[in-house]
């Protein structure tokens, strides 16, 4: 047995293993709404997932173009007007905040 909560249309809002403050109902834990709800939550943690990973995928071109800047391998202004402006707007942002060291986590050796 699940314990759930709904909104005002009837739909899942949540759904424990254990009954919680709030809940308002109960669903058999093999009923197709259970599964149907958690093959969404699973949906969703993959979405997020993702757009964590672009997130970090960002960080790490970035870098990396700005590795071959400083090697001199590319100039910025061999890239189009639109990503020397993203990068040179990300760059005053990063500059803004105390640098790259700031914004490096803990768990992070540095540039790559």
């Amino acid at each position: 047995m699940l314990y759930v909560k709904r909104d005002a249309w009837g739909n899942l809002e949540q759904v424990e293993a254990a009954p919680f403050e709030g809940m308002d109902g109960e669903i058999a834990a093999d009923s197709q709404e259970a599964q149907a709800w958690y093959a969404n939550q699973a949906v969703e943690s993959s979405l997020l997932k993702l757009q964590q990973s672009d997130l970090d995928m960002i960080r790490v071109l970035e870098d990396l173009i700005t590795v071959l800047i400083r090697k001199g391998v590319v100039r910025i202004t061999d890239l189009p007007e639109a990503a020397q402006s993203k990068l040179v707007g990300r760059s005053k942002a990063r500059d803004a905040l105390g640098g790259l060291q700031r914004l490096i986590n803990d768990d992070e050796s540095g540039l790559i």
